[in-house]
């Protein structure tokens, strides 16, 4: 669950329930505040790392607030609350270390880009600040886990990329898949594996501060540059810089980049001289560089570039296989994380899970995994506490009528049609004395592949399957 903590300090009833409500659903933690008085108090119980603070408030300054909070600790990030007429006050705001702004009325996905930005230049600042910090030898939290084939082929390319060590890698996935930790795992296997590790999201920095994050500035270079400072280049000297999300960077920055890497060599901002830089390029993102190049939005040399060791991850819904220790991996860690004894899933919450197509990936099964451990009551993970979108996903969407009673309760396969007389509807003839839905699931099952003479691709497709699902539930049934 996320670590980020939000204090909303605002005397408006709505204005705090407003901010909140979308903050929390994004996954922070957030508390409110009427008054000064009442966010003093909460600074030292709760312990934020941010507060979106109002510059009017009924007993306090905001200004006053924001220097005294700054002075009890300078890490904290203190976004003020504006309306237009205070426009003025804001920008003295900056000058006594606010982070940025927010206008009243506010748009909330402005509200949530201006927060997730800020968050992520904290992280930004302390990677600098760690200058020598290398990632741990192992990633305990998050692991690439999987032994379907479409997995084995990423390890094996993670093993070539990681032994050509100075060679950019670019890695194509769609969101959720784990580019970040294939990143991680092709510098751990190299031999930059004790040099420092930095990762920064193209997406997430602004235009204006990406250059300076990455290449640094030098003293006086712009307004309140008042010292040198280093960028994630110069720190990651000997190591790897990995630039997620890299087809949302800007195109004049795509030349930059481009030049640092075949020349092996970059400028500060305000600076007269090249540094010499030995830093290994890992590149990532979930769109497709190909299309963007011809429609001019990514440049085609630095492309080309980037393009030499790629790594291709299937998104989830391509290796199903991989989803019982993936599910198995998740309920150890979250174990542990919330003191629970969960030890084993329920066949019906792994079959609709073998089901789903995951469009969020393995973020998404992890997610699941943690939301369904956190309310299961029991010892076996249910599939009452799947996620809905995920149960709703799984139901049939084949309609189903009953005709006559049949005479005689025989097998249930004898009142089964191979061929539904209607493309959208499944007729079944259901026996007076009752019927097994499991040997009714059997026997469609064996109609299926009695059809398509055992080939198990062909019957799972006619039964709108995954092969997975279909091979789980032959397993089931002893269909082998």
């Amino acid at each position: 669950m996320s670590q980020e903590r939000i204090l909303i300090v605002d005397d408006e009833h709505l204005i705090r329930w407003s901010l909140s409500q979308p903050l929390i659903k994004n996954g922070y933690t957030v508390d409110t505040a009427a008054t000064g008085a009442e966010a003093q108090s909460k600074l030292a119980t709760f312990k934020p790392q941010m507060v979106l603070l109002d510059i009017r408030l009924p007993d306090a300054n905001g200004l006053e607030l924001l220097k005294r909070f700054k002075a009890e600790n300078e890490h904290l990030m203190v976004i003020m609350i504006t309306a237009y007429a205070d426009m003025g006050s804001a920008v003295e705001a900056f000058k006594f270390g606010a982070e940025d702004y927010i206008g009243k009325p506010f748009n909330l996905e402005s509200v949530k880009n201006v927060i997730a930005q800020a968050f992520e230049k904290q992280k930004i600042n302390a990677q600098l600040a760690e200058s020598s910090h290398p990632i741990d030898q192992k990633i305990d939290e998050d692991r690439l886990i999987g032994n379907s084939p479409e997995m084995i082929d990423v390890f094996k390319i993670i093993k070539r990329c990681a032994e050509t060590n100075d060679k950019t890698v670019l890695i194509l996935g769609e969101s959720g898949t784990g580019k970040e930790l294939v990143a991680k795992a092709v510098h751990l296997y190299s031999q930059r594996s004790k040099a420092p590790f930095f990762e920064i999201n193209c997406a997430a920095i602004p235009d204006n501060l990406l250059e300076n994050e990455l290449f640094g500035h030098e003293k006086g270079a712009y307004t309140d540059a008042g010292k040198r400072h280093k960028g994630i280049f110069e720190m990651a000297d000997g190591g790897t810089v990995f630039l997620d999300e890299i087809g949302d960077m800007p195109l004049p920055m795509q030349g930059k980049i481009l030049k640092a890497i075949e020349n092996k060599r970059y400028r500060r901002l305000g600076g007269d001289r090249d540094i010499d830089v030995n830093v290994r390029i890992i590149a990532a993102t979930n769109r497709v560089l190909k299309e963007m190049v011809e429609e001019g939005k990514f440049r085609a040399d630095l492309y080309y570039r980037l393009n030499v060791m790629t790594i291709n991850i299937p998104p989830l819904k391509e290796r199903k296989a991989d989803i019982p220790h993936l599910a198995k991996y998740f309920i150890d860690l979250f174990n542990k994380e919330y003191n629970r004894n969960i030890e084993d899933i329920s066949p019906e919450a792994l079959e609709i899970m073998l089901s789903y197509n995951w469009p969020g990936n393995v973020r998404e099964l992890r997610n699941s995994i943690e939301r369904a451990l956190i309310l299961e009551d029991s010892r076996i993970l249910s599939a009452d506490n799947l996620n809905l979108s995920i149960k709703q996903d799984n139901q049939p969407s084949t309609k189903v009528t009953s005709a006559a009673p049949a005479k005689s309760p025989e097998t249930s396969r004898n009142h089964l049609h191979s061929e539904p007389s209607n493309p959208e509807e499944l007729h079944i003839t259901l026996p007076a004395g009752g019927i097994s839905f499991e040997e009714l699931e059997k026997s469609i099952i064996q109609l299926a592949l009695e059809k398509h003479a055992g080939n198990q691709t062909k019957a799972a497709q006619y039964l709108q399957l995954s092969r997975d699902t279909l091979r789980y539930r032959m397993k089931k049934f002893d269909l082998q």
